[in-house]
């Protein structure tokens, strides 16, 4: 009876010590991904507006700012959802301090590179729609809110109100919806940066003007904007 009891008890503790030396390792959590997760997003830029390919004589003295909003809708195209394709709508105000004298009439328009010296005020602003498509790379969560971000594109843009603004001392010339400026845009961008501070530059692939000239050249003029975009969700 003794040797029973005796080889039931090492039977058992045998069954123990193999369960415990068989028992699979705890597994890794997985890193959740929320399959409804996007950064639709609004967003604000603050630019410096400069021309290029200006006429010879043509300069910026004073600072020439541009003020862009809208809202971009995000639809990502990887399982990470860190890799998306955005299009959206949004509004821009570019102004252009310079000196190209626009006078004469919206329908006849007459362009003379001036001498800053005798020139009071003189600048163009433009008031646009925007309808930019880009391809976004990120290294956000759907947990995290703070991360890197490389966004580029292309944006259209429709000028829906234009103004020119020339001053001296004898006159003052105000032109609206100049028939020279070219009404439909188009040009490439990126912004780059993390959380909320990106930089940001966009340039124009087609001139302002249709076809305007000075009294020696034609105006070709192509915008480059250059400054700082903020996102928010």
């Amino acid at each position: 009876m003794r040797l029973f009891f005796s080889c039931l008890f090492l039977v058992s503790f045998l069954n123990v010590f193999s369960q415990e030396e068989m028992a699979p390792a705890t597994e890794a959590p997985k890193v959740k991904i929320d399959s409804l997760y996007r950064e639709d997003q609004f967003y604000f830029a603050i630019t410096y507006n400069a021309l290029n390919n200006a006429p010879e004589g043509l300069s910026q003295k004073k600072f020439s700012a541009g003020l862009s909003f809208g809202f971009l809708r995000d639809m990502p195209i990887n399982k990470n959802r860190n890799v998306a394709i955005a299009a959206g709508l949004g509004f821009s105000y570019k102004n252009y301090f310079q000196n190209i004298a626009i006078t004469g009439t919206s329908d006849a328009p007459i362009y003379n590179v001036v001498n800053y010296s005798n020139v009071n005020s003189n600048k163009f602003t433009q008031y646009l729609v925007d309808f930019p498509i880009e391809f976004r790379w990120r290294t956000s969560t759907y947990e995290s809110y703070k991360f890197w971000r490389i966004y580029g594109g292309i944006k259209f843009s429709y000028v829906l109100f234009d103004r020119s603004v020339y001053k001296d001392s004898e006159q003052k010339v105000t032109i609206k919806n100049n028939s020279d400026f070219e009404k439909f845009q188009y040009g490439v961008y990126m912004s780059a940066g993390f959380n909320t501070w990106n930089i940001y530059a966009y340039y124009g692939l087609k001139p302002l003007f249709k076809s305007a000239k000075t009294t020696t050249e034609s105006i070709d003029m192509r915008t480059m904007n250059i400054g700082i975009i903020f996102y928010i969700l």
